[in-house]
Formats: C-alpha cells, sequence, structure tokens
C-alpha cells in the first residue's frame, strides 16, 4: 500500500510573531508574552529569538526572566488576536486537503496524500504554503513531512524559522533516531524519566526496546511510544468538517496557558460543561456516563469515567462529575495543558426525571432552567452576552466558545480512545 504523505505545519513562536507581525520593531528588542507580574499567573508564554538567545524559556516566572534579561519587553497577551491568525491560516491549509487536524493554537497536521495528483510535488506544495502564510499573514511556518503523523511532528520542530524537513523509511533512522527520547509525539517528562530508568535515552534505542518490556511497565503508552519510535504511527488525520456521532456527546480544548489544580481548571471545565449540555439538548438528549480526558504539559494522556444514578443534560451535574472525575485521576504534579468532557450512553431527553430519593430535584429544576435561559440568550445575542461569575475569574483561560467556529478543538481526544484509570 502507498504510503502517506502527511504534513505537520508550525507557526513559529506563536504569540511573540504575532506581535511582531503587529509591531515590527519588537523585532529588534528581546520581547516575550506574558501574564500579569502581580497575578499568579506571571509566567513567559512566548518569546522572540532575541529573548531565546538571552537565556529566556518558556513557561518560567517572569521574575526568572528579568534576572536573565533586566531589558526584556514583556507584552501582554491578545488572544483574540492569535484565534483570529489561527482561524484564518487554518483556512489556507484547507484550500489544500480536506484533512486538517489542529493540534494548539500554533499547529495542525494536514494529510496531502490524495492532494498530489493536484498540486503535484508535496516539498514544492509545502514551500508554496510557506510562502502564501508569510506573503499574506507576515508570519513563517515551519513544516515536516513524512508518511505519519509522529515524524511529521518532529520533522517541523527540526529547522526553525521557515524550515521544511522530509523523513522518510530511507532517512528516519539516520534523523530521527539519534534524537531525544523526549522529541517524540506523548513522551512527556513523567515517560522521558521513566525511559531514563531503564537506559533509554534516544528514539533509536526506544525503537530497539523489547516492546513487551515496555508494555510491562507503562502499558499500552508503552506499546504506543515504541510504535512511534519506529514509524509505526497509524493514526489518520482527522477531516476538517468532521462531527462526533450521536452516540456521545463532548467537547474538549488546548488551554490558552497550563493550569496547576483544580480550582483553577474549574472555569474552563464550566465552559466546556455549558457546551455539552447545550449540544445535548440540541439533539433532545441525556446521558448517563460522564468521560473526563486530560493531557498534561508533558503530553501525557490521562481519562476516567463514571456512570451517574440518572441520565443528565444539565452542565451543573455534568460539572460535578466531572471534576470529581480530574481530582481522581489527575494529580497535577505536572500543570495541565488541555481537558475534555463528554457524555455518553444517551437516551432521549425526558424533562422531568424520574423521582430519586437521593436527587435534589429542586435544584435540578433550578439548574436546567439556567441552562435553558442562557442558551436562549446566546443564541440571540451572542456566546458572551451572558456568562456565570465564576467564568470571570481568569478571563484568558475562558474565552472561547466551544459551540463556535473559532475553537481548536483536537479531534481523536476521545474518538477511539478507551476511558480507564490513569494513561490512556
Amino acid at each position: 500500500m502507498e504510503d502517506k504523505v502527511i504534513f505537520h505545519i508550525d507557526i513559529n513562536h506563536c504569540y511573540a510573531q504575532i506581535e511582531e507581525m503587529k509591531y515590527p520593531e519588537l523585532r529588534f528588542i528581546p520581547m516575550a508574552v506574558g501574564g500579569h507580574e502581580e497575578k499568579r499567573h506571571g509566567i513567559i508564554l512566548a518569546k522572540n529569538d532575541l529573548a531565546k538567545k538571552a537565556g529566556i524559556k518558556t513557561g518560567e516566572s517572569l521574575r526568572e526572566a528579568y534576572e536573565k534579561c533586566p531589558d526584556l519587553l514583556i507584552i501582554p497577551p491578545a488572544y483574540n488576536d492569535y484565534i483570529y491568525y489561527s482561524r484564518e491560516i487554518r483556512k489556507l491549509y484547507q484550500e489544500y486537503t480536506d484533512h486538517v487536524e489542529p493540534f494548539g493554537l500554533d499547529e495542525a497536521w494536514l494529510d496531502f496524500t490524495g492532494s498530489t495528483r493536484i498540486y503535484g510535488d508535496p516539498c514544492m506544495t509545502a514551500a508554496r504554503i510557506q510562502q502564501r502564510v508569510l506573503r499574506e499573514f507576515g508570519l513563517t511556518v515551519s513544516v515536516g513531512i513524512s508518511w505519519n503523523k509522529a515524524f511529521a511532528k518532529l520533522g517541523s520542530d527540526l529547522k526553525k524559522p521557515s524550515g521544511m524537513t522530509v523523513i522518510t523509511r530511507d532517512n528516519y533512522k539516520d534523523i530521527v533516531w539519534p534524537r531525544p527520547a523526549s522529541d517524540l509525539l506523548y513522551v512527556g517528562y513523567a515517560t522521558e524519566k521513566k525511559l531514563r530508568s531503564r537506559g533509554i535515552y534516544t528514539i533509536g534505542q526506544l525503537a530497539n526496546y523489547p516492546v513487551h518490556w515496555l508494555k510491562e511497565s507503562m502499558g499500552i503508552a508503552g506499546e504506543v511510544i515504541s510504535a512511534f519510535a519506529n514509524g509505526e504511527d497509524r493514526s489518520n488525520v482527522a477531516e476538517t468538517f468532521f462531527r462526533t456521532p450521536v452516540k456521545s456527546v463532548g467537547n474538549a480544548m488546548t488551554l490558552i496557558h497550563d493550569v496547576n489544580d483544580a480550582d483553577e481548571l474549574r472555569p474552563a471545565m464550566y465552559v466546556l460543561c455549558e457546551a455539552v449540555a447545550s449540544r445535548l439538548k440540541d439533539h433532545d438528549m441525556e446521558g448517563c456516563v460522564i468521560s473526563v480526558s486530560a493531557r498534561s504539559g508533558g503530553l501525557e494522556w490521562y481519562g476516567k469515567q463514571r456512570k451517574i444514578p440518572q441520565p443528565t443534560n444539565v452542565s451543573e451535574e455534568i460539572l460535578k462529575t466531572a471534576m470529581e472525575l480530574i481530582e481522581e485521576s489527575y494529580d497535577f504534579s505536572v500543570p495541565l495543558r488541555a481537558a475534555g468532557v463528554s457524555v455518553s450512553q444517551l437516551h432521549p431527553w425526558h424533562s422531568k426525571r424520574q423521582l430519586s430519593l437521593f436527587a435534589d430535584e429542586e435544584a435540578y429544576d433550578d439548574a436546567l432552567r439556567i441552562d435553558t435561559a442562557m442558551d436562549r440568550i446566546r443564541e440571540q445575542y451572542g456566546f458572551y452576552s451572558v456568562r456565570r461569575a465564576c467564568t470571570l475569574i481568569d478571563r484568558p483561560l475562558t474565552e472561547f466558545n466551544p459551540k463556535g467556529d473559532h475553537t481548536v478543538y483536537p479531534i481523536g481526544y476521545f474518538r477511539g480512545r478507551k476511558m480507564s484509570d490513569g494513561i490512556i
């Protein structure tokens, strides 16, 4: 069978580069996009090349950054701009293929396999995409090209800015295998630590390590990263217009910044649960299995699910169980990067539920009325016309509309995964 042609395209230093595009003078001074020093989230979100040369690292506190570079200019994040340009650039990608899968705001996979008959040589097409993004948006992108998603992503990281790396079956052992194991998709800090304890430091060592030993010590995650290291990632690039089957309803989001505990995550989870509840009502459905999925800053996946006594499509009830599951399955020893909620085992919605000795029916009715009222107001006046007060605590974290067209959906967050305790 003919190999696929997969692109992974990365907007270099996305937040910082967009600020430099808006204000070209920033290219000549060390600059970083970051939070506010007086707030708890006073961290570096992105930096330009001059700041990188000064030793500034993404994720460190502003205080640490200023110690390294006293002249560092901190720009407050303009999330609406980042979302806008990310969306517009993805529209450009969609001119070349209908399989475009976002991975955060700044990255995306493209399946170019079926497009070669129209556009010809993949490398020339990738170069044209780079030129168009630079000409139309003033931004540089790096491209990795391979027959699988894992190697394509690794390739896009190798030459920045505006580089291109092609990884083939003939050269992958020379390009990929000498790289640190942490360069491989889904090998985060905790996984890297486990690998090092077994003397595995490079992707090549991982590829040649007995897979049954990895599976015994790390479960299915060990088997997956072994396959990735050997170029056996067979996952497909999601279709741009994929719609979740009505067997389940869910929303997932790559968070705009890492979160460090459950209380900090709760406002974003509220927004996700509101969207899931609203979608369920749109389908006249309710469900009795609630699942959560989480991705750490180290790109490791965690998840859990629970069956509740009575089916629901009310955001308060979904949130309550979702937060319990998050707290049970994730310890926040590594900050959280992404989260999602899904409701399954769906049934036709009965607005009057069966009486229960244990459920607070008055609270249910109140919560349902609030959900319904908010949905109606948003339908008429827009999503941001009404919001819960708790979502205003951290506006950058909750400034997204999961039912709108500008949200970054990590497709496949739930699809094809078995939800259970621990790593998925």
